[in-house]
């Protein structure tokens, strides 16, 4: 009995999370919120991209051999961790590798001025436990590199 394994890309406000709930119900399964899990073991500590750094790499060292197991048990797993460089999702092809699957790609793309819309939205919400400026997107769209079918994915794009 083998699960499978969700991963999502897409810039900030892409629609990751709206995504990852929405494969909850089409998939089963369960979600991995790297937000989630990073505000809650490092309250108040992440306040720049050398802190999410480190605090991510310590996160995807400890939870990667819990997510293995969970795929290879069964279980559906969606990870909402940004897949946003060709290096993040070298980790999380390693895991579905691990896990003896072929991982979703699930691709959001709609274009900036939309994620820096709902972004804003999303801050005067409160709900998210990140408030992110105009800067700090620039800062980590600068980073986001689109995947490309070599990569071993299954991948669905949605525009």
């Amino acid at each position: 009995m083998t699960g499978s394994l969700h991963v999502l890309t897409g810039k900030i406000a892409a629609g990751k999370s709206t995504r990852a709930r929405a494969l909850v119900e089409e998939a089963g399964g369960m979600v991995l919120s790297e937000d989630a899990w990073l505000s809650t073991l490092y309250p108040g500590e992440i306040a720049d991209l050398a802190d999410y750094r480190r605090s991510s790499e310590r996160l995807r060292a400890a939870i990667a051999p819990l997510i293995v197991e969970m795929v290879r048990r069964g279980q559906a797993v969606i990870l909402d961790f940004p897949a946003n460089t060709v290096a993040s999702r070298a980790w999380m092809k390693a895991l579905a590798d691990d896990a003896g699957v072929t991982a979703t790609l699930h691709f959001l793309d709609p274009p900036d001025d939309e994620c820096r819309a709902r972004m804003h939205a999303r801050n005067a919400s409160g709900e998210h436990p990140y408030h992110v400026d105009d800067a700090t997107f620039d800062q980590f769209t600068a980073h986001f590199v689109a995947p490309t079918d070599v990569e071993g994915f299954a991948i669905i794009r949605y525009g």
